[in-house]
């Protein structure tokens, strides 16, 4: 269980590549069958060890049965279980850097327009990015066919009751999604604006999106999230003349909390900024590229982007 916030289920996570094949960390994999009445049946093949069980009856009778007694472990602070994520972390990093592949976390409340957002970019870049996405929900696979609707690699994770991705999940997430070296990979975190920022997966950057719908006051109520935030993002710009959402004071706020993030504004539906957003990514991308390619490309960005400071 996640001494963070209560949630847990670490076996209910589950890792999918959309093609019928299923994993889960720690255990073995799950395979989907489909019968000729388009019934779909689940079984896991086991990579655990099997148990001998001794019992003895009250007159000395052994049945065939052993219990060993159980390993136990007592997590006394919340310090353990962060610092171990961390030392995980740290390796996803360092895969990810020596592979000059470029990790972008993804995180918001739900609703708020990461889906959107990274279909449509993925869309309009192109081959102009090479990009794969690991998709992060509590359950379904609905904002994955989205991705995979646009031709790009998307692997599934479902946390079951856990809100939240760490970096134990995204080490599976990218074994499975293989990323080309110099690539880019779009981690889309599970809708929350509290766990995952406590969270380290190793990514490179982390993105933070806030829609004009949810009130200018999220940096204040939500501060670790606005505090780990790289770049900041306020999409559903085409609705700031029906809503009560102030930019100037979100950017202020922001400030407050966090000098050295990024700011931007733009409406993932419409296409509004969308330039300066794709102008950051061009400059992060070939950052990325860096120790594989040789000197730094310094890439202008485009459109309005604004340092938090």
């Amino acid at each position: 269980m996640c001494t963070t916030c209560g949630c847990g289920d670490e076996g209910g996570t589950r890792i999918s590549n959309l093609a019928g094949e299923l994993q889960t960390p720690g255990q073995g994999h799950l395979h989907s069958h489909t019968d000729e009445h388009g019934r779909t049946y689940t079984h896991e093949h086991s990579h655990g060890h099997a148990e001998n069980h001794d019992h003895a009856d009250s007159n000395g009778h052994a049945d065939g049965h052993h219990h060993a007694a159980p390993a136990t472990e007592t997590i006394v602070l919340e310090q353990n279980l962060l610092a171990k994520n961390d030392l995980l972390a740290a390796t996803n990093r360092g895969w990810l850097a020596g592979r000059g592949v470029r990790a972008f976390n993804v995180m918001s409340s739900p609703g708020a327009g990461k889906t959107t957002l990274l279909v449509r970019t993925l869309t309009e870049l192109g081959g102009r990015l090479d990009a794969g996405v690991i998709e992060g929900d509590q359950e379904t696979s609905l904002d994955a066919d989205r991705i995979r609707a646009t031709g790009r690699p998307v692997i599934q994770i479902n946390t079951g009751a856990g809100c939240h991705l760490d970096a134990d999940m995204l080490r599976h997430g990218l074994d499975a999604l293989s990323p080309e070296p110099g690539s880019t990979v779009f981690i889309e975190n599970v809708g929350n604006l509290v766990c995952p920022a406590l969270f380290d997966l190793g990514e490179t950057a982390k993105v933070v999106i806030v829609s004009v719908t949810e009130g200018d006051d999220k940096p204040q109520k939500y501060p670790h999230m606005f505090m780990a935030a790289d770049l900041v993002i306020v999409n559903k710009s085409d609705l700031l003349p029906y809503v009560d959402f102030d930019v100037d004071e979100c950017l202020r706020r922001i400030r407050q909390i966090n000098p050295r993030a990024e700011f931007l504004t733009l409406s993932a539906t419409t296409g509004e900024g969308l330039a300066a957003w794709y102008g950051w990514l061009d400059g992060a991308t070939s950052q990325a590229a860096a120790p594989t390619s040789g000197t730094a490309r310094s890439v202008p960005l485009t459109g309005a982007l604004t340092k938090a400071h």
